[in-house]
């Protein structure tokens, strides 16, 4: 059983090698992360990377009243959103105090007797005092490569349903391996904790005798930043581009719960269905408390293969404290629908 799990990104660049350069990737790391802020006489911090870590780390950062700055290359944050719902993420950092330069690449380090002073992008250089480095994880696959296992989607291993690897009697599951997309039915690595525990089980039944098989996943995730809840799952309007899938989306602007009843925050709810067939490809969620865990009713349909015009008829729950009487999620299938 091969569970090496996933390495985090560390670009080999000038200076990368200065003390107060900081990756966050286990509970270790964290700990020391900590330590050196309480140990104070940090001022500046520059976060790299505006995925699901480097923005939680800004936050975090923030709070702890620190100058944040962070670079991201993509033009706009949370890079798993397509661009318009990611500029609503972009905003809440913003208001949340952080400073960000957006579309710009990160090219090195100023470092003084090696120590981190400055990060240096294509544009600029900033001072810093930290450096967190958010730059995503790869899959952990060197014992499996020079074992000569072979492997797939972003070096991961490649496994079967039953999460068996191309070397009969060999296993593999969590961030080192292989999933399937149910959504566009090709291999893709996601490194994710729910992903890497349903790995585990199936892995850990047919290892013990059983016989279990893993379907695959559609992609879905949620995070927090500050007051923002952030949701997505299936695929985004790039991965239909690339798949070559005609298809409509529609965003829509609603409420948390009944627009009278007290604390309903704002919601924006972005539905992708496919041009012809009306099948629902995707889903994208920005918004107030309340807001992520819609997303589990569009993973939900994802999974059953819905089309955007039968969410229309689900039977939710309703009661003004949790929803408007039409749910932001039904009212964005009810939109895409009309598009078709």
């Amino acid at each position: 059983m091969i569970a090496t799990g996933a390495t985090p990104v560390c670009p080999d660049l000038p200076g990368s090698d200065a003390v107060e350069i900081c990756g966050v990737n286990t509970l270790q790391s964290g700990v020391e992360l900590h330590r050196r802020l309480d140990a104070g006489n940090l001022k500046k911090a520059v976060v790299v990377g505006g995925g699901y870590i480097g923005l939680e780390m800004a936050e975090a950062l923030v709070r702890r009243g620190l100058e944040v700055s962070l670079i991201n290359r993509p033009p706009e944050v949370m890079d798993t959103l397509d661009q318009d719902m990611g500029q609503l993420v972009s905003q809440a950092l913003r208001d949340l105090g952080v400073t960000l330069y957006l579309e710009e690449t990160l090219t090195g380090f100023d470092t003084k007797q090696g120590k981190v002073t400055g990060v240096v992008t294509d544009k600029r250089s900033l001072p810093a005092d930290m450096v967190i480095l958010g730059l995503g994880v790869r899959p952990n696959t060197s014992l499996a490569a020079a074992a000569g296992i072979p492997l797939g989607e972003k070096g991961s291993i490649r496994v079967n349903d039953r999460m068996e690897t191309g070397r009969a009697g060999i296993w593999a599951a969590g961030d080192c391996a292989e999933s399937f997309h149910l959504v566009s039915r090709k291999p893709i690595h996601i490194a994710l904790g729910t992903v890497a525990n349903r790995h585990g089980r199936v892995a850990g039944i047919n290892l013990g005798g059983g016989y279990a098989t893993f379907p695959g996943v559609v992609g879905t995730a949620v995070t927090k930043i500050c007051h923002v809840e952030v949701a997505r799952t299936g695929l985004q309007e790039k991965e239909l581009r690339k798949l070559g899938l005609e298809w409509v989306s529609a965003v829509i602007k609603s409420r948390t719960k009944a627009g009278y009843f007290p604390g309903a925050g704002e919601i924006t709810v972005k539905v992708l269905a496919e041009r012809g067939s009306g099948r629902l490809l995707g889903g994208q969620i920005v918004g107030m408390e309340g807001s992520a865990k819609r997303i589990d009713t569009l993973a939900t349909a994802l999974h059953a293969g819905f089309t955007v015009e039968e969410m229309i008829n689900l039977d939710l729950g309703y009661a003004p404290p949790f929803s408007p009487v039409w749910d932001p999620v039904v009212t964005a299938a009810r939109e895409a629908a009309k598009m078709l």
